[in-house]
């Protein structure tokens, strides 16, 4: 359906006018006059009777309007929704209560004016594809996967190194220290439902366990946090590890233990990725505050995968 009529008429149905509606377009009445009788030979319809004072909308015309009107603002959506700078950016953040979630938070702290749509994606060949597409702007993966090199069109950048914690029930044998280094994790039960293989952390947590010699457990299936929370409560034998940016809730009674990892510290490489030749604005402001919202990469006494490059 062409557009153009459909803006014309709708222009003409708002005015009552054929004259008005032509001054209103900036273009002369002929031309709308011409636009309303294509219109009307498309749907097989009138749309308007001529009165003395203009122009009335008959009965097809009055059941028209409002999808006319709907046309148009689908197609301005449309328009937007490619238009950069004024669709929002579009950033995959895993999930929504991990690190890249808070520092897009922060982000949006610091610039409440830029428009942002906030996505989830699980797999990082998903979201690489949708970065690659222009689906989405960026992403925030540890992407330096072993055997997966980042395709040439993309770039990333490490963002934040977020260290590991332990988290225990109160009748854990751990549940009392200030602190637990690696090798003291060696011989207890870590359990992490839904590391799926293929993914970048389990990648993370495969070296992990060849480096150290723990034992990390994903048996069973993934109910989410509240269930593997209110199991580690309940379990003195079990443990879990989470990010020490993760923000999780459990109720009071549940006597959780977040207890710091060290000697090294395990930390999480949190890198954003993008298109180089996205054209977004808010792209490069994102970047930005990112640059200088994050430090402390590659710190004394801290691990990370060989495979994740040095800052």
């Amino acid at each position: 359906m062409d557009l153009g009529a459909v803006r014309t008429f709708v222009a003409v149905a708002e005015a009552g006018q054929f004259q008005k509606a032509a001054a209103d377009l900036s273009i002369t009445q002929q031309a709308v006059s011409k636009r309303v009788a294509a219109l009307e030979r498309e749907l097989g319809v009138r749309l308007f009777t001529r009165v003395p004072r203009g122009a009335e909308l008959t009965i097809d015309g009055r059941a028209f309007l409002p999808h006319a009107r709907e046309l148009l603002r689908v197609a301005e959506r449309a328009v937007t929704s490619v238009r950069a700078g004024r669709r929002p950016l579009r950033v995959d953040v895993i999930n929504s209560r991990g690190a890249a979630s808070g520092l897009m938070r922060g982000f949006h702290r610091a610039y409440p004016e830029v428009d942002l749509d906030v996505l989830m994606l699980v797999e990082i060949e998903t979201a690489v594809a949708a970065v690659r597409s222009g689906a989405i702007d960026a992403s925030f993966r540890a992407v330096a996967m072993p055997g997966r090199p980042l395709p040439e069109d993309l770039e990333s950048v490490r963002v934040v190194d977020e260290p590991l914690q332990l988290l225990t029930g109160p009748a854990h044998a751990l549940a009392d220290v200030r602190s637990v280094s690696v090798a003291q994790l060696a011989g207890h039960r870590i359990w992490m439902p839904g590391l799926t293989p293929g993914t970048e952390w389990a990648a993370y947590y495969d070296d992990l366990v060849a480096e150290f010699g723990l034992t990390v457990e994903a048996t069973g299936p993934n109910f989410g946090s509240d269930a593997l929370l209110d199991t580690i409560a309940d379990t003195p034998g079990l443990a879990t590890f989470m990010g020490e940016h993760t923000r999780l809730i459990w109720p009071a009674g549940h006597g959780l233990r977040r207890i710091p990892v060290t000697d090294p510290a395990p930390v999480y490489p949190h890198s954003l990725i993008w298109r180089r030749d996205n054209p977004h604005p808010a792209l490069a402001t994102l970047r930005a505050h990112l640059a200088a919202a994050t430090a402390g990469h590659d710190a004394a006494g801290t691990w990370r995968p060989d495979w994740v490059a040095p800052h």
